[in-house]
């Protein structure tokens, strides 16, 4: 009996269910929720019979995928006015019902708002009776309806340039040619396909596959190279070949070209993987990115923003426009250094087929004057793609032009000297005055078994500080370090930033004074970082500010790189007392005037430095090669300072073919100085 019981309420509440008329309102929330979520597939099945015998599924789809795709549509939010209990009865009653609809989305020209009624209407379903959308293209935007039109006028956003000091161009938004080929134009097809690619940094195989491509038309224009209008020459080489036409075109330009490559670096299209990296939003596919150098370095603010506008036109006579959204480009920001470009290239061009680095700066304000390496590559080359056989024959490359020197560190051999000496001077274990008895041309302690310091020459009279700058004595240096003991020593050397980061926003390598644990430096260690070896590595722009506390009474200058930095700042304070500083600057005179630095002596002008050997090998038995330092500026002026590294300078004159190059710089310098007053 129970069961009969239960079997027949079951019945009635299953009746009751059908019989049941759902509310509009429910199927809007669930037709929203696919709006919003943009499934529009779920959409469409939620169309009343008349609008699908209108819009067939695929039309439906690709409509709002494609206008949803094309304006970057995304974070939709709709809001539905709420019905009273009278209007859903009347609803019910008239079975169809509008209700206005507030949407909201976010597009490539910002944000979209309308105000749009949907109507619902009740239609037979099987056995039910259900609610459907009367869907119109008015939902999709306004004016559409009267077969309007979308239309999106894009504008591009400039991206700042870099700019020297004096407003001279590092990198700018200039013309490019492109390269390509119109197949109907060549005339021996392999003969001219194999001349242009001797020329182009692509194989004959590549440029095949280019012209095969299935969208290419023989009296197409078929793409394969921008270039920078600055290389003129390449134009010239190849635009006499049968079949290559070159186009205008547009792009980042560096007119310093290798001068300047590792400092500017390079932009280009972004790639998946710096897609994934960045917030979302903030960029798309193919988009420039900064991918080296400055140009990474400040792509927030060089990064232009493109403007947009939306607009639909729903009158082709009067072109009646209304717009949904707009955002004005912007811009990116100039970036302003205090770089002397004259100087970049001046220094890049001393450097010749020699591999090396160098940093300048005006050591009284800190200006960064230069920082360039050699060899280098040419950031022109790279803004419009990389082919693989360039980036190969860069990478493979024995000089190793992809690697920027002037962010790494080196042994700084004796150009170090006159820091151990500021050091020594400040704790009491050197003296102007002291005179030590040296005899040969090496040194050692008795508990040092087989290790020596060694000396270029020996001189019969006692050595004092002048003379073991004059004759860059190793012997000298390495008895006073051991005399004030490591702890004293490594103190004072963190006193000039040894293990500090250089307070500058490129990124340049931490100095440092051993690849071990400082408290394990034993004598023998100590005594060869004395005089700059051992394990102690300096990046240029360090060595070049640890001059500066001689020129600036014993205060280390800040480094200073962005123009409206303020300068002449304070990096590290009382390094040396102003007698002491005056004194070394007097004995930085005489290396030049008659110590190892005499290559930097000039009859017109008078220059101060240090020059410096430092010996790369793997043990004490083998003989290695030689990077040449010199460290120098213009004794009276003392308005730049330079420190240059060359490479391999063992067959060339050691640390004097660097100090020579130093004077050709300063000299030139000091002209184009003379010549702006």
């Amino acid at each position: 009996m129970k069961k009969r019981i239960f079997f027949l309420f079951l019945l009635l509440f299953i009746f009751s269910a059908c019989g049941k008329t759902a509310n509009p309102d429910d199927t809007l929330n669930d037709y929203i929720n696919n709006w919003t979520e943009n499934n529009f597939k779920a959409m469409y099945q939620q169309l009343s019979k008349e609008t699908q015998n209108t819009y067939d599924t695929e039309d439906f789809i690709d409509r709002y995928e494609k206008i949803y795709n094309d304006l970057e549509i995304k974070d939709i939010t709709i809001k539905a006015d709420e019905l009273s209990k009278k209007e859903l009865k009347k609803a019910k009653k008239d079975e169809a019902v509008s209700i206005d609809l507030a949407i909201s989305m976010d597009s490539l020209a910002g944000e979209i708002n309308f105000t749009r009624p949907i109507e619902l209407q009740l239609q037979d379903e099987e056995d039910d009776k259900v609610w459907k959308v009367n869907w119109e293209e008015g939902l999709i935007f306004p004016g559409l309806e009267n077969d309007g039109k979308i239309d999106v006028e894009l504008e591009e956003g400039k991206r700042g340039e870099i700019l020297d000091r004096n407003q001279m161009p590092l990198a700018i938004n200039a013309a490019a040619s492109q390269i390509g080929i119109v197949p109907d134009f060549l005339e021996d097809k392999d003969a001219n396909i194999s001349e242009l690619a001797e020329h182009l940094f692509l194989s004959e195989e590549e440029i095949k596959e280019e012209l095969d491509a299935s969208w290419v038309e023989s009296d197409y224009f078929v793409p394969l190279q921008t270039v920078s209008e600055t290389n003129k020459s390449l134009i010239d080489e190849v635009e006499h070949i049968p079949g290559v036409s070159i186009n205008e075109s547009s792009g980042r330009t560096y007119p310093s070209g290798k001068a300047a490559g590792h400092l500017t670096g390079f932009v280009g299209t972004i790639t998946e993987e710096e897609l994934e990296e960045q917030e979302d939003g903030d960029y798309e596919d193919g988009d420039i990115i900064g991918k080296r150098g400055l140009e990474q370095l400040y792509e927030d603010k060089l990064r232009g923003k493109d403007g947009a506008k939306i607009s639909i036109t729903s009158d082709e006579e009067t072109e009646e426009e209304n717009v949904l959204a707009e955002k004005e480009p912007k811009d990116g920001e100039n970036v302003h250094l205090t770089i002397d470009v004259n100087m970049q290239e001046d220094i890049y061009e001393e450097f010749g087929e020699d591999s090396g680095t160098a940093a300048s700066i005006d050591p009284k304000t800190g200006e960064v004057l230069a920082l360039v390496n050699s060899p280098t590559f040419d950031p022109n080359d790279f803004v419009h793609g990389v082919p693989d056989n360039l980036y190969d024959s860069l990478a493979d490359d024995d000089k190793e032009p992809l690697l920027n020197r002037f962010s790494a560190t080196f042994a700084p051999g004796s150009a170090f000297k006159p820091i151990t000496a500021a050091i020594g001077l400040g704790n009491g274990a050197i003296t102007h005055d002291e005179e030590i008895e040296i005899d040969g041309l090496t040194w050692s302690k008795d508990s040092w078994e087989n290790a020596q310091v060694k000396r270029v020459s020996t001189t019969e009279e006692p050595v004092d500080l002048k003379l073991a700058f004059t004759n860059s004595d190793n012997i000298y240096f390495a008895m006073k370090a051991i005399d004030m003991g490591a702890e004293k020593f490594i103190k004072g050397l963190e006193d000039f930033g040894f293990s500090d980061k250089l307070p500058f926003p490129y990124p340049i390598k931490t100095s440092q004074i051993t690849n071990e644990d400082e408290d394990d430096m034993d004598e023998i260690l100590l005594a060869n970082t004395s005089y700059g070896q051992g394990q102690v590595e300096m990046s240029a722009l360090h060595l070049a500010l640890a001059y500066t506390p001689f020129i600036n009474e014993g205060d280390m200058i800040q480094p200073a790189f962005l123009e409206d930095e303020k300068t002449g700042e304070t990096w590290k304070e009382d390094l040396i007392s102003k007698d002491d500083a005056d004194k070394v600057k007097d004995y930085l005179e005489a290396v030049v005037e008659e110590g190892t630095g005499s290559k930097a002596k000039d009859d017109d002008l008078a220059i101060s430095g240090k020059t410096g050997t430092a010996e790369l090998k793997s043990s004490k038995d083998d003989s290695g090669d030689e990077n040449g330092w010199f460290v120098g500026y213009p004794t009276k002026k003392e308005d730049v300072l330079i420190a240059m590294l060359v490479e391999n300078v063992e067959d060339k004159g050691g640390s004097g073919y660097t100090a020579e190059k130093v004077k050709n710089i300063l000299k030139e310098f000091e002209d184009s100085s003379e010549d702006d007053d």
